[in-house]
């Protein structure tokens, strides 16, 4: 079964985030697009991230209308920071009958290098791009990469943070079923 990996602190998760999960479902040839929310990311601060379980609740609540979509809590059970190649070799090992591939933004192409283990990544699995703005005019690393023309969503988790933080609304920038989740 071909799953796509929607790797993200999901801080909080969002429409934009929805959109790629579902145009990469329609379009790269997913059985399912299996959502990791990411305790710890190496690359941004902890004091920044919402409570893990909180923002695995919203995910969990965001995605509850569709059968093709799913939530892992795999890196909960991990040493953090969480590091991808890490979790796609737990990930494998616990369902090796599934192909996994990552489902990437393109402004997250140039950083690659940066990554553990970044050379066994670009070699070992497979990545469906979508575009993200300003980062139209890519290069691909190599034929393990695909680019897909989604529609470029401009919706940022640290602009509807800055938003809550002043009281405004973010009506329409995140799911209806976690409006009142993410206003506590």
């Amino acid at each position: 079964m071909k799953t796509g990996l929607f790797f993200g602190s999901f801080n909080p998760i969002h429409n934009g985030h929805l959109i790629v999960a579902q145009h990469m479902l329609s379009f790269a040839g997913f059985s399912k697009i299996l959502f990791v929310v990411s305790p710890h990311n190496p690359f941004k601060e902890k004091d920044d991230l919402w409570d893990a379980k909180k923002r695995l609740n919203l995910v969990k609540t965001a995605i509850s209308d569709n059968p093709n979509f799913e939530v892992s809590d795999i890196e909960f059970s991990m040493p953090s920071p969480n590091y991808s190649i890490d979790t796609l070799d737990a990930l494998k090992a616990l369902h090796p009958e599934m192909e996994f591939q990552i489902i990437m933004g393109s402004d997250n192409i140039s950083g690659l290098n940066k990554w553990k283990n970044s050379e066994q990544l670009l070699t070992k699995y497979k990545f469906q791009i979508y575009q993200r703005p300003g980062s139209e005019n890519i290069e691909l690393p190599n034929d393990n990469f695909t680019l897909h023309k989604a529609p470029l969503i401009d919706i940022s988790a640290t602009v509807i943070r800055e938003l809550l933080s002043k009281g405004h609304s973010v009506k329409y920038l995140v799911p209806e079923s976690i409006l009142e989740l993410v206003d506590n």
